[in-house]
């Protein structure tokens, strides 16, 4: 049994879990694999640019778990018409039995086109996809790998952040976010609060943003005299529907890339309220910053990973593996298998039920908190 793994889209911290999943389960099934890796995903396959994974040392497999980013490389390229036949030369050169994709939605829209296209044409291969994705946005899944990590970071940032803006109150600080169109994350900088005892306000991309409002609300809660600290999703629009800042810059997958919304609001913050500001964007960090990782995330980066080499294995095709999670007292999950067609190009956004005027609603502390783990910092406060 030949297989092909590719990643696609922003890594993760876990996304090399996924890819450790992937390489034990071969191992373990019982069937003779060979395994192979596109170098920076689709762009491998087209190019016909394989890793050989197959005789990588047990020793570098398990040091996967804690690399961040993508081992193997990842790309952004959206696969067109044009390119199917080049990818059907590189399966059918390989002897690819079973083809599996790591990535958001978009990437799943690439999957199930693969899956198509390999029914098509005839081709015995079976096509299944890992989900992953830090904005939490793919839907028919609780929820993704990648995110209670990415949420994590957002928690104990905000909190970091938030007593220092509290410990010298001179100045409203602005901290931006990843999030293209949704607050998932964002929304996780609300423990932040809880910990540090710093008034935040919360701004995410599901809610327009009206300036004017959000001008006077910060003015009115840093005139308290306990500091301030923003936290806004990249996103975020304007009441006209438009990024309040716009690069102008399209990526890979037709996505307009956010151009600082952090250092927009602040010099609006210094431009009409005269109260000093500066911005923070942890960008990059939030993805890749290893010690912030969540363990339950880690586990089920894991478990999919291997759940949908085990079901391509067993001739399972055109499906991603989807989670379920058990909240109570104590927190667990299961997998199921989704077809790809639910998941490709959705985008499941923050309930809106779950904001307030300027904050989050409880109801999102008790979904997140499971997912980011236990062991959050405790600050001592003494004022």
């Amino acid at each position: 049994m030949n297989i092909l793994i590719a990643h696609g889209g922003g890594p993760t911290p876990v996304m090399n879990s996924s890819l450790q999943g992937v390489i034990e389960g071969a191992r373990l099934s019982g069937n003779r694999c060979r395994l192979y890796a596109g170098r920076f995903g689709a762009e491998g396959i087209l190019k016909d640019d394989l890793i050989d994974l197959t005789d990588t040392s047990e020793s570098i497999v398990k040091k996967l778990a804690y690399t961040p980013a993508s081992a193997i490389g990842s790309c952004r390229t959206k696969l067109t018409q044009d390119n199917y036949p080049t990818v059907l030369e590189t399966l059918k050169k390989h002897d690819i039995n079973c083809l599996i994709y790591n990535g958001g939605n978009d990437s799943m829209d690439t999957c199930y086109k693969l899956s198509q296209l390999a029914a098509k044409s005839g081709l015995d291969v079976s096509v299944m996809g890992i989900p992953k994705t830090i904005d939490n946005d793919l839907a028919v899944t609780d929820h993704s790998p990648g995110y209670g990590s990415a949420a994590r970071f957002a928690a104990i940032t905000a909190a970091e952040v938030g007593a220092d803006a509290s410990a010298l109150p001179i100045h409203i600080v602005v901290m931006e976010l990843m999030g293209r169109n949704t607050g998932w994350i964002t929304g996780a900088a609300s423990f932040g609060q809880r910990i540090s005892r710093c008034p935040m306000m919360i701004l995410l991309p599901e809610r327009l943003l009206d300036t004017e409002a959000f001008l006077k609300e910060a003015e009115k809660q840093f005139r308290k005299g306990q500091g301030l600290l923003v936290v806004v999703s990249e996103g975020v629009r304007g009441l006209d529907g438009q990024p309040i800042a716009d690069s102008g810059i399209v990526d890979g997958f037709g996505h307009k890339v956010p151009g600082g919304a952090a250092q927009r609001l602040s010099e609006l913050i210094m431009q009409n309220v005269g109260i000093k500001s500066r911005s923070e964007k942890p960008g990059l960090l939030g993805r890749s910053s290893m010690p912030y990782v969540s363990e339950i995330d880690r586990a089920e980066a894991y478990a999919v990973g291997k759940a949908a080499v085990e079901a391509a294995l067993g001739g399972e095709t055109g499906s991603m593996i989807s989670i379920q999670a058990h909240r109570g007292k104590t927190y667990r999950f299961s997998l199921s298998k989704v077809p790809l067609d639910l998941v490709a190009n959705k985008e499941k956004k923050f309930p809106t039920e779950w904001i307030s005027d300027w904050n989050v609603e409880d109801p999102f502390i008790d979904y997140c908190l499971p997912l980011i783990g236990g062991n959050l910092p405790e600050f001592a406060h003494l004022r």
